[in-house]
């Protein structure tokens, strides 16, 4: 029989990616997602229909089958929907959790704190709870390279300690960390976080920097430089993410023998429990990657020189050393070639 697998999160970007993969494997997919208007909802219905979810037969509450790929079914629904998920888990019995939904975006937390609490720690004790009644071999869920928040030692390592978050969406990722870990000790739950690096690609999200830039020097408008361009970012193209979950998933973490309470290492537990970084290993200048835009775009950008915002910090960077350990694999596709391949998906969705 197929392995049964949920991943909440199918109409967005990274979500999207991975039903996309797993298709091709031996799963049994049940997709999940509110499609929320965060960002503009004609791009998540636009990756559904990609997917073989037509818009006209989604309906709140209601399955819905691929008409793509016979092993994938959709369900539109609120995380915070305490008896709705209840009845996907019991439903579904599946063998393995992916939970990639969450309330994104770091300034919008300044603007809209409540979507965080309800999406990222309500939506997510739901998503824990399901695990505890309905036993899962593996659930990984996406946490974020934020957690690291002011932390200054690079590069950044999930064996470094994470309680200065400057955003409250690093503080909603770094609880989730905290509530898996409970519930991995407390009802032997294997649980992976996986802490993602400035994801980028083809139907990517249109609030991140790259969709933005592309957006704004192809209409000729000036584009908003934070922090001067005195900013690095460890930008991780979506098929080096992808990579890395699809190789984590048969592979539940197994308790720290050696872990030690009185010198205790972050990344591991006397639980099922682990961490790992998902980036590229290579921090780029901002400066660097908008040349790298401006190139595939063939047109010079206008820029717009602003201070540092609110949440955000000057660089990422991380250490991946962990991942290449458990799964030998290691984020490595360079920013020319991720650029290019955006800017050809961004034409041919837009433009043409």
């Amino acid at each position: 029989m197929p392995s049964k697998i949920l991943i909440t999160g199918t109409a967005g970007f990274i979500g999207f990616h991975l039903v996309h993969k797993l298709v091709q494997q031996d799963y049994e997919i049940t997709g999940l997602d509110n499609i929320n208007d965060y960002y503009d909802v004609n791009l998540k219905y636009g990756r559904l229909t990609e997917s073989g979810i037509q818009k006209d037969r989604i309906r709140d509450g209601g399955y819905v089958t691929s008409d793509t790929f016979e092993n994938y079914r959709f369900i539109m629904m609120d995380l915070e929907n305490k008896n709705g998920m209840r009845s996907v888990f019991e439903e579904g019995k599946f063998d393995y959790v992916v939970h990639l939904a969450a309330q994104a975006g770091v300034r919008y937390s300044l603007v809209n704190p409540h979507a965080y609490i309800n999406s990222n720690i309500t939506g997510f004790l739901n998503i824990l709870e399901g695990c505890r009644h309905n036993p899962v071999k593996h659930l990984i869920y996406a946490s974020s390279s934020s957690v690291y928040g002011a932390n200054t030692k690079m590069p950044f390592s999930t064996s470094h300690n994470v309680d200065h978050p400057v955003s409250l969406y690093a503080a909603t990722k770094k609880a989730n960390e905290l509530m898996a870990h409970t519930y991995s000790s407390l009802y032997g739950i294997p649980a992976t976080g996986l802490r993602f690096f400035t994801v980028y690609g083809p139907w990517g999200r249109p609030d991140m920097a790259l969709f933005l830039f592309i957006k704004a020097i192809s209409e000729g408008k000036a584009i908003d430089v934070y922090n001067n361009g005195e900013m690095q970012r460890d930008f991780t193209y979506i098929d080096d993410i992808i990579g890395g979950v699809e190789r984590l998933i048969p592979k539940p973490p197994q308790p720290d023998p050696d872990w030690n309470g009185a010198d205790p290492n972050p990344e591991t537990s006397y639980a099922p429990y682990k961490l790992f970084n998902i980036g590229n290993n290579n921090p780029v200048k901002l400066m660097t990657f908008i040349q790298t835009i401006e190139n595939a775009l063939g047109k010079k950008a206008e820029l717009n020189m602003l201070p540092m915002q609110p949440g955000d910090v000057p660089v990422t960077y991380a250490d991946v050393n962990g991942l290449m350990e458990a799964v030998d694999f290691k984020p490595d596709t360079p920013i020319e070639k991720g650029v290019a391949r955006f800017v050809d998906w961004y034409r041919s969705y837009y433009e043409e």
